[in-house]
Formats: C-alpha cells, structure tokens, sequence
C-alpha cells in the first residue's frame, strides 16, 4: 500500500455515491483498509434496543467509513478539489496543491 495523501483534519469533497457533491472535514483515516470517515458525509440510521449503555435506545444516527478513492483533497487557498504533490525540505516532505501550487496546512516527516 502507498502512503496516504489524506490525514485527518483534511477538507475533502465526494466525488461518487448518494453524497457526491458534500464537503466535510476528514474525521479518521483508517490507512490498513483505505477508509476514511468524513463528518457529515455516508451517514445512516441504526436501530438500536435499550441497553445498560445506551439506557434510551432508539434510532441513532453514524457515519460509515467510505474509501479513499472516493473523496478528492480541497486546497484551503484556491478552494478547488486537487491532486496533492510532495516536495522535499530537507528532512521532511511538505504536501503542494498542484493546482495553486501551495503549501498544504501540514507537514510530513519523511
């Protein structure tokens, strides 16, 4: 598996399924199964009986993890979707919007 692009705290839009369109902030990123979970994005109902800890019960509501592929980063300058490059700063990497050219809010260490 390649390194992720995405981390949590990211801004991204879906670009497939019933939540095309939605932007949200990435909430977890799951990188061992490619999921991430996006406030507000893929949510359902689950049903749920009253239990000792979860003394209501009653229908709640959660997001579902969806795949990476599926959403697209959103640079925080230009405010478009955009592939994101790396380029090397000595010993850590820092993440471009290949659109603008920008820097991405967070570094990486390489």
């Amino acid at each position: 598996m390649s390194k992720l692009r995405l981390a949590a705290g990211d801004t991204v839009v879906v670009l497939a399924g019933k939540d095309k369109g939605k932007q949200g902030k990435i909430k977890l990123v799951q990188a061992s199964i490619a999921k991430i979970e996006v406030e507000g994005v893929n949510v359902v109902k689950r049903h749920s009986k009253p239990t000792p800890k979860n003394q209501k019960g009653g229908i709640l509501e959660k997001e579902l993890p969806m795949p990476i592929s599926k959403v697209m980063y959103v640079c925080p300058k230009c405010l478009k979707p955009t592939k994101i490059a790396f380029a090397i700063k000595g010993e850590s990497r820092e993440r471009l919007c290949r659109r603008c050219g920008e820097p991405a809010d967070r570094p990486v260490k390489a």
